[in-house]
This record gives structure tokens, C-alpha cells and sequence, in this order.
């Protein structure tokens, strides 16, 4: 959400890419690509956002803390990641998602927007499901 250099941005991706194999991720048996690559996710994140009222992004406490740090000058990208998050889940039609204690109420948007798109335009999403580790 905040504005890289595109060297440094370069950098990240493959840092992060080298990251997920040293991992032991094994693309033989899954799928690795870089998200901004794929236009769908942009593409749900605008359909969903046009279905998500402001009042709800603006309760979570991530948006609160990260705009608190940007001295009350919280961008778009900002209030609007958390929708992006809910594309990325919805996309693929996930039903179970690991997350940390810090993304529940992430995921639960995503779950609320979930059940407000099947309510509004029939079952089309399922509503995904946390899996939380201790680790």
C-alpha cells in the first residue's frame, strides 16, 4: 500500500520467490505466480469494493493503526487492501484459509462479502473458513 521503487519492487519479488522454494514449495505440485500478473484479482477487487461500504473498512483496526502511522493520511490502496484480500480468497473459491490471529477480521470481511454477494446475486462464492495456527 505504499509506494516502492521499481528496482527495490523487482528485488522484492524475487527475494520473495526465492523465499517460498527455500520454504520447500514444490512448483512440480503447485501453482507460483506473481498475483499482479494475473488482471482477475484487480478485476474481483473492484466488483467487491463497489458492494463493500466504507463505515465497515473503516472499523478495522489494521486501517486505524496503519493510518494512525501515516499521520492521518491513510491512502486508498490502504483502506481498500482488505477487499483486495477477500479477491484474492474469493477468486479461487477458497473454503479454508490459514491466517494468523492478526488477519481474522480480514478474513471475516472477506466471509461478510462473500455471503452479501451470494445474497445479492445468488450462491456463487463459497464463504471461507480460517485455519489458525499456534505457530
Amino acid at each position: 500500500t505504499m509506494p516502492k521503487e521499481p528496482a527495490v519492487l523487482r528485488q522484492n519479488i524475487l527475494d520473495t520467490t526465492a523465499a517460498i522454494l527455500a520454504c520447500g514449495i514444490d512448483p512440480k505440485k503447485c501453482f507460483l505466480f506473481r498475483q499482479s500478473l494475473v488482471p482477475e484479482h484487480a478485476e474481483l477487487a473492484w466488483i467487491l469494493g463497489c458492494i463493500t461500504n466504507v463505515p465497515r473498512l473503516l472499523r478495522l483496526p489494521q486501517w486505524k493503526m496503519k493510518r494512525a502511522r501515516q499521520n492521518s493520511e491513510g491512502t486508498v490502496g490502504l483502506l481498500t487492501y482488505p477487499v483486495l484480500q477477500a479477491a484474492d480468497i474469493l477468486l479461487y473459491k477458497s473454503t479454508r484459509v490459514p491466517v494468523g490471529e492478526d488477519q481474522v477480521l480480514h478474513l471475516e470481511l472477506a466471509q461478510d462479502i462473500a455471503q452479501h454477494f451470494n445474497k445479492k446475486y445468488g450462491e456463487f462464492f463459497p464463504v471461507p473458513k480460517a485455519i489458525l495456527s499456534e505457530l
